[in-house]
């Protein structure tokens, strides 16, 4: 397929291209699973049965969801440190990132089979889907300073968010013509049923789509910078560079400051963004079944199209102001928009919200990586610290996801949930402003 040359100099354009590739691979997953279609399946899966029999407890079937990612979560901060220092260690983290990438892609598959009578086996694929998603993306987001320089890494990282957005978009539409139109493409039975057997056939395009593109990237990323070999001792020598990267994170107060503040606000961000779909689901008063489906698909559609100019756009104010002045400024429109979103009820006011979100949700992501990849200290290990991050905002959304299914299922409302997390974006900017300044 390709015809493989000299190893692509770092900063050259074709090698952040092929670096931003995986964006484009892996965003079909979080906007399809994570943000659209599976959400949608999922709620109209209990549109009749609303809990989970769970160990002789019933648990409402938001709330399971929330609680299945955090556990997805806790196991992710566990293994991605080991396995950071591990392939800095040996020189190898494509191959580790390539194991994730077929994990999650073959468990979208998996989705498949995710019905009423498969609700455990469904939710583990859900789950090992997020472990493969979010694992890959931890050395994938370690690449950063090896792709590129300094100067080059706020719009590095501006387009790989920019090509996933895009990427996504294309196969959603497709997804999307699927489940409106299933007798185009020769499914048959209801209406809804009909619908819903497109929906799973939308989890196998994930899939596909995922690990097909991903092996752009798998091309020409580097392989490492070390040629250490495997032996008995290689996981204490990933605890020991981890350790290594502890102390020197404790003596950079402008890493650990910027760090606790991502940590706040991730913490809502990432919450916020993994239950948007469920939250439109259940509380937005739609007319009926088919108005839900489209109107939350035409929102997640909307939100991803303006994001890319909000990626963009963010890009280019943080070269003019600073990252640092332009995170606040997102963070304290992130902690209005929950405000807002307490009191919506109408299509209308979910499609206003999402416009708004989908401005700011790609411009917080994108800059938290270009800004930590600029705080990092000169290094050859750049997965070791890019595990940490990688670690601050699992942790943040293990946190955020136990708070936000015990709010929804002591209270019965996700309002309420969503409303507390204005709370930690506003905390986000305090810490923020505390963070000493880099020219940048």
């Amino acid at each position: 397929m390709f015809s493989k040359t000299i190893p692509l100099e770092k900063g050259s354009k074709k090698l952040i291209n092929a670096w931003a590739s995986y964006d484009w691979a892996n965003s079909a997953y979080s906007l399809v699973i994570s943000s659209a279609i599976f959400p949608i399946y999922y709620g109209s899966l209990f549109s009749e049965i609303k809990t989970i029999s769970f160990f002789g407890s019933q648990i409402k079937y938001s709330a399971m969801i929330s609680f299945i990612t955090a556990f997805a979560f806790i196991v992710i901060s566990v293994i991605t440190p080991i396995l950071s220092g591990v392939a800095d260690y040996i020189g190898d983290k494509k191959k580790f990132m390539r194991f994730f990438v077929f994990l999650g892609s073959i468990s979208c598959i998996g989705l498949y089979w995710f019905d009423l009578n498969t609700i455990y086996l469904g939710l583990t694929f859900y789950f090992l889907t997020l472990i493969g998603f979010w694992t890959s993306v931890t050395f994938y987001n370690s690449y950063l300073p090896d792709i590129a320089y300094p100067g080059q890494q706020n719009r590095a990282s501006a387009r790989g968010y920019s090509m996933g957005y895009i990427g996504s978009v294309i196969l959603l539409l497709f997804n999307l013509s699927m489940v409106m139109n299933p007798d185009f493409y020769g499914i048959t039975g209801t209406k809804t049923e009909a619908s819903m057997i497109a929906m799973k056939y939308s989890f196998i395009s994930v899939g596909i789509w995922w690990a097909l593109f991903s092996q752009i990237s798998f091309f020409y990323l580097p392989k490492g910078n070390h040629s250490n070999k495997i032996s008995k001792d290689v996981f204490w020598n990933g605890f020991k560079e981890l350790k290594i990267v502890l102390d020197q994170l404790m003596d950079n107060l402008r890493l650990k400051r910027f760090l606790i503040a991502f940590f706040l606000y991730s913490m809502s961000l990432q919450t916020v963004l993994l239950i948007a779909t469920y939250f439109g689901e259940a509380e937005i008063q739609w007319a009926n079944s088919t108005e839900k489906t489209i109107g939350l698909i035409v929102s997640i559609l909307l939100i991803q199209i303006v994001a890319i100019f909000g990626a963009i756009i963010t890009a280019r104010a943080s070269e003019r102001f600073g990252n640092l002045p332009v995170l606040i400024v997102i963070n304290i429109i992130w902690a209005l928009l929950c405000i807002r979103a307490f009191y919506i009820h109408t299509p209308a006011d979910f499609y206003l919200i999402a416009g708004f979100v989908g401005m700011v949700m790609g411009g917080l992501q994108s800059l938290s990586r270009a800004t930590y990849s600029k705080y990092i200290p000169s290094t050859k290990d750049t997965a070791s610290f890019f595990s940490f991050y990688s670690v601050t905002e699992k942790v943040a959304i293990i946190i955020g996801m136990i708070m936000f299914g015990a709010v929804d299922q002591i209270t019965g409302s996700m309002r309420n949930s969503i409303l507390f997390f204005a709370l930690f974006f506003i905390a986000g900017v305090i810490l923020l402003l505390r963070v000493p300044k880099l020219q940048d």
